[in-house]
């Protein structure tokens, strides 16, 4: 009798273990089909662990972010895994249609590429970017340029593609920040990242503003790649917008020493007069208007300027040689404030 009470107590225990032991693959599979397919767009989807992120909180961010569809579901296969704590730290890309087990293995595992971190200062032209981007060994100069020539993912893009003069679509719309790429991106997949930075940073209030004043994001843009070139310091740059603003009503050439540059393409401290007949539709002092496109890429202060200008008379202004501006109402005043700070 007692043997047989042995061998059922034997027998159920083993189906109460079968059991559980399918449950435990139920909800592992659970987690790792149901719940895996992520909803984010596109391959380069950045996530950064940091030290003393909890898997809660890499779960939200991962869920956040669209590279999971579940924070539970991650939390409940990280708790199942074992790998609660063993998180490497380091900038993540993850791909949209990546199932939550491999996110989750990648996290575990860490980094597989290397991460350069780069920073793109306000005013960068696109060659500038490429130049940078080629001395990280990130991408061949050539390469992205040529790419940036007909780089438009967005609709306020498109004027770049129509108009046969302007040297790269990109051009502008490639945001100025701190940046972590992958070695292994392509120069488009670099230019996509910024492209998506700078439409995230204009928000809805800037383009509503923008729309007020009846310009375009393509004209707003080329507006704030002047005044982020002409403005040294932040408080020129409501100023220099105002007076290309006023100048643009009064039907003046705009007369940008920066504009020159680009025209030129290649830096110089001083112009000379040949210089300002250089022919190229990007001469303001040869043709009147605005550029056909930007002529750099600017950051939000010289964005915001140009939607927020300064209210002043002036029409005219000249930078030191520490590069303040002094700014004047008429010509002739213009011309003294010159020999004033030249003394010419």
């Amino acid at each position: 009798m007692w043997e047989k009470i042995t061998s059922l107590s034997t027998k159920q225990r083993c189906i109460g273990g079968a059991f559980l032991a399918a449950c435990f693959i139920c909800i592992v599979l659970y987690v790792l089909f149901l719940t895996g397919s992520a909803k984010g767009e596109g391959d380069n989807i950045s996530v950064e662990v940091t030290s003393g992120m909890t898997t809660a909180e890499i779960a939200d961010t991962l869920a956040q972010k669209g590279v999971i569809n579940s924070s539970a579901g991650f939390r409940i296969l990280a708790k199942l895994g074992g790998y609660e704590t063993d998180f490497k730290e380091g900038v993540y890309y993850f791909k949209s249609d990546m199932r939550v087990g491999v996110v989750l293995q990648n996290l575990v595992s860490g980094p597989q590429n290397a991460v350069v971190r780069v920073t793109i200062p306000e005013g960068f032209t696109v060659e500038d970017i490429a130049e940078l981007m080629e001395r990280e060994g990130l991408v061949n100069k050539e390469d992205f340029c040529t790419a940036a020539k007909d780089f438009a993912p967005y609709d306020y893009m498109q004027p770049a593609l129509d108009n046969p003069d302007i040297k790269y679509a990109a051009e502008g719309f490639l945001f100025p920040d701190t940046y972590d790429f992958d070695r292994g991106y392509t120069a488009r997949q670099i230019m996509q990242i910024m492209a998506d930075n700078f439409d995230h940073r204009l928000s809805s209030e800037m383009r509503e503003r923008a729309k007020a004043e009846n310009l375009s994001i393509f004209e707003l843009i080329i507006m704030a790649s002047l005044v982020e070139k002409e403005a040294k310091f932040a408080q020129d740059r409501p100023i220099i917008a105002n007076v290309f603003f006023k100048r643009l009503e009064e039907g003046m050439m705009l007369q940008s020493d920066a504009t020159i540059q680009y025209a030129l393409d290649e830096h110089k401290e001083e112009f000379s007069i040949e210089d300002t007949k250089h022919d190229s539709p990007y001469n303001t002092y040869q043709h009147a208007g605005l550029t056909p496109g930007p002529i750099g890429n600017p950051g939000l202060d010289a964005i915001n300027a140009v939607l927020h200008p300064a209210d002043t008379p002036y029409l005219y202004f000249v930078a030191d040689s520490e590069g303040h501006n002094h700014y004047s109402v008429t010509y002739d005043e213009h011309l003294q404030t010159i020999e004033e700070v030249y003394g010419e």
